[in-house]
């Protein structure tokens, strides 16, 4: 596992075709904004662990924000 420590509008990039970026950090919740590719999944854990169980496809909605 690497750890890494970003600050606010600080990029992680994931391959070519992953970025993070960690929009706020307030308290002890973290915001990260997530650029990838339409064919990537992206799930919270507890979505992952839910889909596992039953095995039924999740969409989640991705909004996308104008640059």
């Amino acid at each position: 596992m690497l750890i890494l420590s970003r600050k606010e509008a600080e990029k992680v990039y994931l391959g070519n075709d992953i970025v993070l970026t960690i929009i706020r950090v307030a308290g002890d919740k973290v915001r990260i904004g997530i650029e990838a590719p339409n064919n990537v999944r992206v799930l919270r854990n507890e979505l992952q662990k839910h889909d596992e169980q039953k095995e039924l496809p999740i969409n989640l909605q991705v909004t996308r924000r104008a640059a």
